[in-house]
Order: C-alpha cells, then structure tokens, then sequence
C-alpha cells in the first residue's frame, strides 16, 4: 500500500545524467511510497535497451547536429527529446505498481488545461487519434518503473530528421510519416508549457493518491554515485555495443513489435549473435542472444534453446513468431 508519494525534479538537460539519476533512484525508492520524477533533455534521441543504434537513429546527422544519442534500461523504442518535451518516471515497490493509476496522473493533470486524454493500447497517451505520450517500462526483483514523454513544443522536423522509423512499423500504424502519428499539446492549449504543467501534474498525484505530494531527497552517499553512472550511460560500448560482421539476418515485425537478429556462423556453428528489438519485454532479446551463442546452426537446436525459457503469455507469442522466422533455415 503505498503510504507516502514524492516527486522529484532534474535540474539538468544532460540525457546520460538524468537517466542516471533515474536509475539511483529505482534502487532508493521505500517500499510504501510512489516517486514521480521529473526531466527534461536536450536535443537528444533515446533508445530503447535492446534496439540497434545506427538503425533507429541517423547517428552522424544528430551528432553533426550537436545533439546526444543515449540508451536507456527499459524497452521499447526510440524517442526524440527537446525542451518542448518534459519526461515523467512513476517509480514504485513492485507489488504498489499500478500503471493505469500513474497514467491517470497523467490524464487527471491534463484536464486542468482543458485537454481529455486516454490511454490506449500497451503503451500510448492519446488525445482523439494522436499520442502525445510513449511510455517504456523497466522492473528490478524490488522496484519498478516506467516512464514516459508529454510532447508539448517539440521540434517535429529535427524528430524526423533523426528517427528512422521503419516503412514495416508506419504501415503496421496506417499512417505516412511519423509527424503525423505524435501531436504538441500546446496546439490544444497555447497556455500549456513545460513549466505549468509541472505544478498541475504534482496536484493530480496529490488528488489521485489522497496524499500530500513532498520532495524527495536522495542521500549524499547515493548522489555521489552519479557521475560514475553518468560515464557508464555515455560510453560507446552502452550506446553502441560491441559490433562484428554477421553472415545472415533474421527480421519482422509482430504485434509486439520488431525484432532483427544477427548470426555469425562458423564450422555449422552460431559463434556470435545480436538481437535487437523494441518490444517492451526487455530481458527476453538478452536471453535468447545468449542462448544462441554456440547452438548449431539448424533449426531443431535453436527451436529447442528458444522453447527452453518459455515464461509468460507474451513470451510464448514471441517465441512461436520468432521460430516462424527461422523456419526457412
């Protein structure tokens, strides 16, 4: 039961230090409480754990650009971050995690600027058919999270300059272009800004949770953990991981999302492998790339290394679709 509610704000635009502070802050939340965190960076793309770098993001244009490229600890997958986008994280003890009450967080604040929204689909904030919001989900054995963006005076011509969102994925959506899946809350309400909208948020949380919202202060010996954290997020093997040449690839996209694997094989067998993907289940791509690693290269083995770690519904569904794709092997 969650007792007490906190919120916290990023003073910083630096994606690998806010996603740092992110992460240090999964790991003090108290068990009884429920952490709203606050954050905005600038001109930077953010991909999802398990998505390939140089496919979801034109690396050398952003780069050129002055802007930052980061990875983050939950799935799903690439976003775009400005200073007209602010970046909401509900963080809570496992068993008080509840996303549809931290959405409605969301919602509730929104009303105060007369905007309705809803939740739709695994992951979306909508307002009539276009998402204004994303969220991305990230758990540990005690804590979780997820987290989100509220599009509010995001520059949409340098988000599709940088994502390079697959035709695959657009047509799965029905639409043309990213531009016109996303929409700035503040074509609904030219008062609405990143700065207003902070306030109203904090009062929802208050409305919705029955509790008095306090700031939430991390301790001197946690905070002095940042900057090492601030380095690991920023490195190129985190950004980019470790690269090599690859004999064949394996790729679709599902209803829970896209997946494109990497095989290189030598004397029949699997010597090295990379599977990226945007679905939200963001352990499953890391197990099945080590399980892959030194099979043979024939169907039967890797049927039975993927039927082997079959756990939820969804990663029953996975597993049926990704052996559909080797069956041609």
């Amino acid at each position: 039961m969650i007792e007490h509610c906190y919120f916290i704000e990023s003073s910083s635009f630096n994606p690998y230090e806010n996603l740092s502070l992110e992460e240090l802050l999964l790991n003090s939340c108290p068990k009884d409480a429920l952490i709203m965190y606050l954050w905005q960076n600038q001109n930077t793309v953010v991909i999802g754990r398990n998505q390939n770098s140089w496919r979801e993001c034109n690396v050398q244009k952003l780069q050129e650009d002055g802007g930052h490229l980061a990875r983050r600890l939950s799935g799903g997958g690439a976003v775009y971050h400005d200073l007209g986008n602010l970046n909401f994280t509900f963080i809570a003890h496992r068993q008080n995690y509840d996303i549809k009450r931290h959405l409605g967080i969301i919602i509730e604040a929104l009303k105060e600027f007369g905007i309705e929204a809803y939740f739709s689909g695994r992951n979306d904030i909508l307002v009539g058919e276009h998402k204004f919001s994303g969220n991305a989900f990230y758990q540990t054995k005690g804590n979780c999270y997820h987290h989100g963006t509220i599009l509010i005076d995001v520059d949409f011509s340098k988000l599709s300059q940088y994502l390079q969102v697959s035709k695959e994925k657009l047509a799965s959506k029905g639409v043309a272009s990213v531009k016109s899946r996303v929409i700035n809350l503040n074509q609904l309400n030219p008062q609405l800004n990143t700065e207003n909208i902070r306030p109203a948020l904090i009062k929802a949380m208050e409305n919705v949770l029955g509790l008095q919202a306090q700031e939430f202060i991390l301790d001197q010996e946690v905070l002095n953990r940042l900057p090492g954290l601030t380095e690991h997020y920023s490195t190129w093997d985190w950004l980019f991981g470790a690269d090599f040449p690859f004999d064949v690839e394996f790729s679709d996209r599902f209803d829970w999302g896209e997946v494109q694997i990497h095989l290189h094989i030598k004397n029949g067998l699997i010597k090295q492998a990379a599977v990226y993907s945007d679905a939200m289940a963001f352990q499953f791509p890391a197990i099945l790339q080590k399980e892959l690693i030194g099979l043979p290269y024939t169907l039967d083995s890797i049927k039975e290394a993927c039927n082997s770690f079959q756990e939820g519904e969804l990663e029953k569904q996975m597993i049926a679709d990704l052996i559909s794709l080797f069956k041609n092997l």
